[in-house]
């Protein structure tokens, strides 16, 4: 027992084929299967998918250049350089540029009135309580409602007095001119996984050239002017400078480095990335403030700047890629899937009338192979005033005549049976040359039981079985089998005889299972008579009527019969051998 269940694991499966001998699907096939391979191969150059990749680790500096001279309110020409303008915002990987200011001098600790805003005023000092403070006040309440203005009153505050007044920026910008400064952009890579270090400065730009290039005529010179940039992102720098904003500089790095196809350069675009459109914005722009501060006969002093400008972000992303036998491999096994493309193609086509519509019936019989359950099995029912052909379930509970079709077929017919019958019907030919053997007598035939109640021939006997409860037709009239023909070609021992012998030439029935086998062999000859060729997952059921008169015909030596069982279709020595 242990062998013959190792034996059984020693066993190779595979898939059924069916092959087509035509010309144009071979030709569809191939060309199918060529531009497949096309589009593989493109995809696999184009994304070098043949290579390992590794994600780039980056580091940036930068140093802003250039010096301008504008007109304060209040303050007077001022020139302001890189120190200046530059700001406190010193992030890693961005740069800040101030365009325009708003300048409050000479401010001194003290008390003084608050700036008037909307909900903001007083009328008494009640309305002003003491010590208070918000996200709006410059300083702290003393208590006090003071004027402001000819006109209105506000709470008096200890603050940095006189306090901060403007809100809106400068229209121009004061230092528009901060559209000519210049950065200088170093940034410094490397991919581990590869060993291999680079930077954008590259080897042949020396002081010379940086001193001289100009990103008009050479697109890897890391020298910027900031309106160029604001102008590349799609913005004006003169209406970005006046409240602020944030600028984008992405720097891609896309490196081959195979030794053949060594590239490994810089690629630099822009964007903005703050929102732009102030009127939909609760704060829009970028601003900050700083202050500096001095003493005078011993009190000190500071002048307030609110700073609008720009900041630069500089964003470094990109990976590199160096061939890899692995990668190659993995990339060839995951695309063989994308030929089964060809075989879905090839499968619908056939399978609808583009094609050919008897093509693809043929292919769909010899490739899928039903199984019906046996629990479910559709049974296929003919009656003699019906030309289509009934597919019902069959029913544990309900009578095989009243079980309601699920669907409705025309019939197929038989050939080879229709002209083996058109011969037989010929007047001048006979189906056998011996005269036929003495029938066997007949058992004496007992008197006929009632009609049941579904049987409309008044030939059929009751069953206690719901699927052999059918009669050969759905309203009342004469019983099949009382035609001629049911004598003739199903009840004919001869023809019978015959027909077995044509089946298994070689080794004819046994004398001891003559009549079982001729009783079998009746059966076949109704199905193929009155359903022609059956749908392929439906299961002839002969009509009550008919198999007793076969039974009657040839009878069961000890009266005994195995009643209906659904099966495929018997073979020809299982019909010799007396199975249905």
């Amino acid at each position: 027992m242990a062998c013959c269940r190792f034996l059984g694991l020693c066993q190779y499966e595979t898939t059924k084929l069916v092959r087509i001998q035509s010309v144009r699907l071979g030709s569809l096939k191939w060309s199918l299967n060529a531009a497949i391979l096309l589009v593989i191969c493109v995809m696999m150059l184009w994304n070098r998918k043949y290579q390992e990749f590794d994600l780039v680790v980056s580091s940036v500096t930068t140093k802003v250049k250039g010096v301008a001279q504008t007109r304060l309110p209040g303050v007077g020409d001022v020139v302001w350089d890189v120190v200046d303008y530059s700001g406190p915002l010193q992030d890693k990987n961005s740069f800040f540029v101030v365009t325009n200011v708003i300048v409050t001098k000479n401010q001194k600790q003290g008390k003084c009135p608050e700036v008037p805003v909307k909900g903001r005023l007083c009328r008494s000092d009640k309305d002003c309580e003491r010590g208070a403070w918000d996200q709006l006040s410059h300083g702290i309440h003393t208590g006090s409602c003071v004027k402001f203005d000819v006109l209105k009153k506000t709470c008096e505050v200890s603050a940095w007095c006189p306090v901060e007044t403007k809100s809106d920026p400068p229209r121009p910008a004061l230092l528009a001119a901060a559209e000519n400064f210049t950065v200088l952009i170093k940034n410094n890579i490397r991919f581990p996984a590869f060993n291999f270090i680079r930077r954008n400065i590259l080897p042949h730009m020396s002081a010379t050239y940086l001193r001289n290039c100009d990103r008009k005529n050479d697109s890897l010179c890391p020298i910027f002017r900031l309106g160029d940039v604001v102008r590349e992102a799609g913005e004006k720098f003169s209406e970005m400078s006046v409240e602020g904003g944030v600028i984008g500089i992405l720097i891609k790095w896309d490196c081959n480095l195979d030794r053949l196809m060594q590239r490994c350069l810089p690629r630099y675009s822009f964007r903005r990335l703050d929102e732009k459109e102030s009127n939909r914005t609760l704060y829009p722009g970028l601003n900050f403030r700083f202050a500096k501060y001095n003493t005078v006969n011993g009190v000190e002093e500071r002048t307030l700047y609110k700073a609008f400008g720009i900041r630069f972000d500089v964003m470094v992303f990109g990976q590199a890629g160096k061939f890899s036998f692995t990668q190659l491999i993995i990339y060839i096994g995951s695309t063989l899937s994308y030929y089964a493309l060809t075989t879905l193609l090839m499968d619908w086509l056939i399978g609808t009338s583009c094609y050919s519509a008897e093509v693809g019936q043929d292919y769909s019989q010899r490739k899928v192979e039903s199984v019906t359950d046996k629990q479910k099995v559709v049974l296929c029912v003919s009656y003699v005033d019906e030309t289509n052909l009934r597919l019902v379930k069959r029913s544990q509970k309900k009578s095989l005549q009243d079980v309601k079709p699920t669907s409705v077929q025309p019939r197929k017919e038989d050939v080879g049976h229709l002209r083996a019958v058109l011969s037989l019907l010929q007047p001048n030919v006979s189906t056998h040359r011996e005269a036929p053997p003495p029938p066997e007598p007949k058992p004496e035939q007992k008197p006929r039981p009632p009609r049941p109640a579904w049987c409309h021939c008044d030939a059929c006997r009751a069953s206690s079985l719901p699927q052999e409860e059918l009669c050969c037709r759905r309203s009342d009239g004469v019983c099949i089998a009382s035609s001629p023909l049911f004598e003739r070609l199903v009840l004919s021992r001869p023809l019978l005889e015959a027909v077995l012998l044509y089946r298994d030439p070689l080794t004819p029935p046994p004398e001891g299972a003559q009549t079982s086998s001729l009783r079998h062999c009746a059966y076949r000859q109704y199905v193929s008579w009155r359903f022609g060729v059956p749908p392929q997952d439906a299961l002839p059921a002969i009509p009550s009527c008919c198999v007793w008169r076969i039974r009657a015909e040839f009878p069961s030596a000890d009266g005994q019969y195995s009643g209906f069982t659904p099966a495929r279709a018997a073979s020809m020595q299982a019909c010799a051998n007396g199975e249905l």
